[in-house]
């Protein structure tokens, strides 16, 4: 049941107090009628109050709201209101205004409960309301109070003992300023000051391997350390990959799911499919970027990649992103590979030399790369291009196109010296580039994005692209036969891509069974939009271009961009969660981790909110799911002592073969979902499974009444749920693998892989582990504290936009200057040559 409740609770509430009594009156009243659609909300009123928005009221009454949760909880509270009504009038109109005096209110109460013949087993909200203020007025009372009294007594002590008053009595504490307390009855009812004698509690019993009782065949394959993953002939080989990430900064949230957390659900997918699954990334080290920053911050680029290489390991560690390797580009293996193919192109005529013109700094004596050039973009007219790339718009650029170059490094504008560059002939291998595409994006159903920006790079026909740089951070080319090239690098992003097969070697040295393979491999690749030319275009006519038997990408998996609260992620200005940042939220990795897949921006641009973060955890996780689990396995542990009950007594009730019916459906989508890579669909059946589940239980009423009255049918309810929940540790794990785990604990079972059809694979008599709380509450609070902190500190924000004004301003003053003083070559630079070094 979605959450459509909220339940204000006074955090100071010292038991005794009024808030206190209130307090636990509500979270026994949610308890008991199983009120799972209320979210808690700690406040700083003094009173308890209940908003429901769908009927566009708030009830202040506590009494009022105990019945409120009786009547739309899942239990179906049906008792005569007669008797009921009663109690509560003399709970509100003589018990509460003379709580004082305690000793004559409760010789009254004695004499009521005697004549009205109300039990401990028989749940009603009289009983709640009166439970509550009893317990609550017990504090700082002589432990003996209720002897004189031995009904309310016997009364008071099995109420105390039922699950929802020591549950209630959990949740009032844990929102209030009550310290959590001991559950047993003994400890409970003791007063303030007070003591009380011990109570022996049964212990629980948590199962061991020895008390398994599975089906076959259920475990998720998991390798043992060291072990390599190699393709296996005659089964299900998946190759993944997640785009590089640039070693030089810390990745936000955007960064994340669009690559490395997508590619981890689907790479756990397939292991808990038992397919035969290699995951690999790194970290993308060479180029103009990782100089640029080395310089900021006055290291060499070895030193600033081993930094980064690092912070990036910790970052994803935290997320529990499952590499099988994660690696980097500045090795040996990576110079060996592209050298190897950049010879193979030459030797098959894709690569060509040509003399051009390029961008020359006279200020500091050298050629600009790409990243070294800013100017106005000739699409947008953003005035801070990049020579390779407008962030505005997005258009790959060449530095030559840019209106009003400068050097990014003084400011400088350079001029047109010509240079040699070696291209590689995109061209000529269009032809096979089509054929390939054409073929490759219906087999492995790609994305529509990559397929569009695909499509529109073919139909604009390939041109020759340089593959070469003038820096000294990079891949060395070949030194014989290139002896003019020596202090020339590989393009990045000609050698980006070749990073995943380099990494895949230094894992393995059998890594042409992953990457030469291609009738029995199929490689997934995982990026953001805007680096699917360099994937769908670049890399794919590279391997062609060779001539050998690459494992070539089957399917391409992109994603649009996710903003932050309506703008966009800031590092300089402070704007926006990034991976370091989420761990000091204290929120699990979890629950980050179904949020943003959740909102992953698969067919347009998406937001993080907090607000919405909020609510997921509160009313999805914790309400929907968490509570599920968290309810069957108490309820086990409880009444069947950590067994599973025999299920197979009621199996002949219609509605059991329903609801089997309903999850199997459920749980053919998901798989048909998660084997075309729609990431976000998973989560929303996910959340489907575990509420048809709550469903199950409320249609057929599980609490103490029912397990008394229809002990097989009980039984089987429980059986049937308990198994579901081993599902649902399945389908959690590709996005809450903890999640999954602390499931398969609490169950005492393996972790299971995903099935085709649902099957009951805890027998009868298998005995669970203990229980654990799976998500808890985030106060609402917390929104604006976290708006506050990563929303942008707006005199920093404020700061820098006046001197990016400034730095404009002085900008614009020396192009003026250098106008006046007649540079040509100024006017050359800004014309740009037809003969570019292409991006």
């Amino acid at each position: 049941m979605a959450t459509s409740l909220k339940l204000n609770i006074p955090t100071v509430a010292p038991r005794g107090s009024p808030a206190f009594a209130q307090a636990l009156k509500a979270c026994c009243a949610i308890t008991a009628f199983q009120a799972d659609q209320v979210q808690f909300c700690k406040s700083t009123d003094a009173a308890v109050s209940l908003e429901a928005p769908k009927e566009g009221v708030t009830i202040v009454d506590i009494n009022a709201i105990v019945r409120y949760l009786a009547r739309v909880g899942g239990v179906g509270f049906k008792a005569e209101r007669a008797p009921d009504d009663a109690w509560i009038e003399w709970e509100e109109l003589v018990l509460r205004p003379r709580i004082s005096e305690l000793s004559t209110v409760l010789d009254l109460a004695e004499q009521l409960l005697v004549k009205s013949g109300i039990t401990a087993a028989a749940i009603s909200p009289a009983q709640i309301i009166l439970f509550s203020t009893l317990y609550d007025s017990t504090a700082g009372a002589s432990p003996s109070i209720l002897d004189k009294h031995p009904q309310l007594k016997t009364w008071f002590r099995k109420t105390l003992d039922s699950e929802w008053a020591i549950e209630g009595i959990q949740k009032a504490a844990a929102m209030t300023t009550v310290a959590p307390t001991d559950n047993s009855s003994a400890k409970a009812v003791k007063g303030a000051a007070g003591t009380a004698p011990k109570v022996e509690k049964k212990p629980v019993v948590v199962g061991t391997v020895a008390d398994r009782k599975l089906g076959d065949g259920i475990e998720m394959k998991v390798y043992k350390d060291g072990e390599k993953i190699l393709p296996v002939p005659g089964q299900r080989n998946v190759l993944i990959t997640s785009a590089l990430p640039y070693v030089n900064n810390v990745p936000h949230l955007g960064n994340i799911i669009g690559s490395v957390l997508s590619a981890d659900v689907y790479s756990r997918y397939c292991k808990a499919r038992n397919y035969n699954c290699l995951y690999v990334c790194g970290t993308d080290e060479y180029g103009t970027a990782t100089e640029t920053k080395a310089l900021e911050e006055k290291v060499t680029p070895r030193e600033l990649c081993d930094k980064y290489n690092a912070l990036h390991q910790a970052v994803y560690k935290w997320f529990n992103i499952g590499f099988d390797h994660f690696g980097r580009t500045t090795t040996a293996e990576q110079t060996e590979i592209a050298q190897d193919i950049f010879l193979k192109l030459h030797k098959n005529g894709y690569l060509s030399e040509d003399s051009i013109t390029q961008l020359y700094c006279e200020q500091h004596d050298g050629f600009l790369a790409d990243r070294y050039v800013e100017g106005t973009c000739p699409k947008c007219n953003y005035d801070d291009a990049r020579g390779d790339q407008c962030d505005k718009c997005g258009t790959l650029l060449d530095p030559m196109e840019l209106i009003k170059p400068r050097c990014k490094l003084d400011n400088a504008t350079p001029v047109v010296r010509p240079t040699k560059h070696i291209y590689l002939e995109l061209g000529k291998l269009q032809p096979q580039e089509e054929a390939w595409f054409n073929k490759s994006v219906v087999e492995g159903a790609w994305a529509r994005n990559g397929k569009m920006i695909t499509e529109s790079w073919l139909k604009e026909g390939l041109q020759k692209r340089a593959i070469t740089r003038d820096l000294s951070w990079g891949t060395p080319l070949p030194k014989e036969g290139f002896e003019d090239y020596q202090k020339k690098v590989l393009y990045v992003w000609f050698d980006a891509c070749i990073g995943y097969v380099s990494i895949t070697a230094t894992y393995t040295p059998e890594w042409e069974k992953w990457w030469k393979d291609p009738e029995n491999v199929r490689l997934y690749q995982f990026m953001g939009k805007d680096n699917v030319p360099f994937h769908s275009v670049i890399f794919p006519s590279s391997q062609l271009g060779t001539g050998d038997k690459w494992t070539m990408v089957h399917h391409i998996s992109t994603t649009e961009y996710l903003q932050y609260e309506g703008g966009k992620f800031s590092k300089s200005r402070n704007v926006g969660v990034f991976g370091n940042n989420a761990e000091d939220t204290g929120v699990p990795a979890d629950v980050w981790r179904f949020y943003l897949l959740a909102s992953r921006p698969e067919t347009g641009d998406t937001q993080f909110i907090w607000r919405d973060f909020i609510y997921k955890n509160n009313s999805e996780l914790l309400a929907r799911f968490g509570n599920f689990v968290n309810r069957l396995v108490k309820f086990a542990i409880a009444k069947y002592e950590g067994l599973v009950p025999d299920y197979t007594t009621a199996g002949n009730d219609p509605s059991f073969d329903s609801f089997k019916a309903d999850i199997n459906k459920l749980l053919k989508e998901y798989v048909e979902e998660l084997e075309t890579v729609h990431i976000r669909a998973g989560t929303e059946l996910l959340m489907q499974v575990a509420q048809r589940g709550n469903q199950f239980l409320q249609d057929n009423k599980l609490d103490n009444a029912t397990f008394a009255a229809e002990p097989a049918k009980t039984a089987a309810v429980v059986g049937l749920g308990l198994n579901l929940i081993y599902l649902l540790s399945a389908l959690s794990y590709p996005y809450m693998p903890a999640t999954a785990e602390s499931i398969a604990r609490q169950l005492n079972a393996p972790l299971r892989n995903i099935p085709d059809t649902w099957e009951l694979d805890l027998k009868v008599g298998h005995r669970i582990g203990a229980a654990e709380y799976l998500f808890s509450m985030i106060d609402m609070k917390k929104e604006g504290e976290w708006q506050q902190k990563y929303g942008g500190d707006k005199k920093v924000e404020e700061a820098l936009k006046q001197e990016e004004k400034k730095k404009k301003a002085d900008k614009k003053a020396k192009r003026k200057e250098a106008a006046k003083k007649g540079g040509d070559g100024g006017a050359a630079a800004a014309a740009g040559p037809s003969n570019v070094v292409a991006n």
